[in-house]
């Protein structure tokens, strides 16, 4: 629940303990909404343009092997922009970092802040039937965690339906140990700080042992032409299809970790083959 210590954490003198539409509305407070007592629990929120009425919202959670980023410089340029003039509200999501946090209180960060803009949707002009998790990297993982294992929306007081679905991008874990056995000297240390090495915690922390029924009600699932990534997707596109959730899986071109940035840095780009697609699952799963 925001507390009125939470709020003064990210609001100027005299808006402490305000509600949510007045954080997002007041042109003399910064851009950041606070959804628990940590710096780190905050989310920046622009609405819709050129529409009347509650209007559907993207929630984008960035990524950064979950001990690193910010929604300030890991969102991607032209997310914001063009979805807001797509119609839809656009939340981007900071959380709390590895060490100082776990991967599992991430993934309650990542609900906690679904769960405040829920709360206020009314006041926010947000339609609370008609909300996207989307994350990139590690951020993918984490939505992809929160719209598979039950418990974290569970605490906030929701469940798996207050979400429309999910879009994770370009990510990794989706199965922890499976990605870890794989990951080699550059990537195994980040793994292992985040997941540990305990093999119980690894498989609770991974999308794929966790996609058995209910789940978020649709997923997208996108990815360029990382060995691993590849791999991870379609693991988890068949968890997620065997437990008879709508899924869809759709590749793009882009090597290595260049392309890996390029998906997250370009989506929202008119040019951009992932943006068109992503136009056309929204419309079908929001309509």
């Amino acid at each position: 629940m925001l507390t009125a210590a939470a709020l003064a954490l990210a609001l100027p003198p005299g808006l402490a303990g305000a509600p949510l539409a007045a954080q997002a509305q007041s042109p003399a407070s910064p851009p950041e909404i606070a959804y628990g007592a940590d710096p780190r629990q905050t989310l920046s929120l622009a609405p819709a343009t050129g529409t009347h009425g509650a209007t559907p919202l993207i929630i984008f959670v960035h990524g950064g092997g979950w001990k690193r980023g910010d929604k300030d410089n890991a969102t991607g340029r032209y997310k914001l922009p063009h979805y807001t003039g797509e119609g839809y509200a656009f939340a981007s999501v900071n959380y709390r970092l590895v060490p100082d946090a776990t991967v599992e209180q991430q993934a309650q960060d990542v609900a906690d802040a679904v769960a405040a803009l829920v709360r206020d949707a009314g006041t926010l002009g947000i339609d609370r039937q008609r909300i996207v998790l989307m994350g990139h990297s590690a951020g993918a993982h984490l939505v992809a965690l929160v719209g598979t294992d039950p418990q974290y929306l569970r605490r906030a007081g929701l469940g798996l339906d207050a979400v429309a679905g999910v879009i994770p991008i370009d990510g990794a874990a989706y199965d922890v140990p499976s990605q870890m056995a794989a990951a080699g000297r550059f990537m195994g240390p980040t793994y292992e700080q985040a997941f540990g090495t305990d093999r119980a915690r690894q498989r609770a922390l991974s999308p794929v042992a966790q996609a058995t029924a209910p789940n978020a009600p649709a997923f997208l699932l996108l990815h360029v032409q990382r060995k691993d990534g590849i791999a991870q997707a379609r693991l988890l596109e068949a968890a997620l299809k065997r437990a008879g959730t709508p899924t869809e899986r759709r590749e793009f071109p882009g090597q290595g970790l260049r392309g890996h940035m390029q998906i997250n840095r370009d989506l929202g780009n008119p040019d951009y083959p992932a943006t068109a697609v992503v136009d056309d699952w929204l419309a079908r799963v929001l309509k």
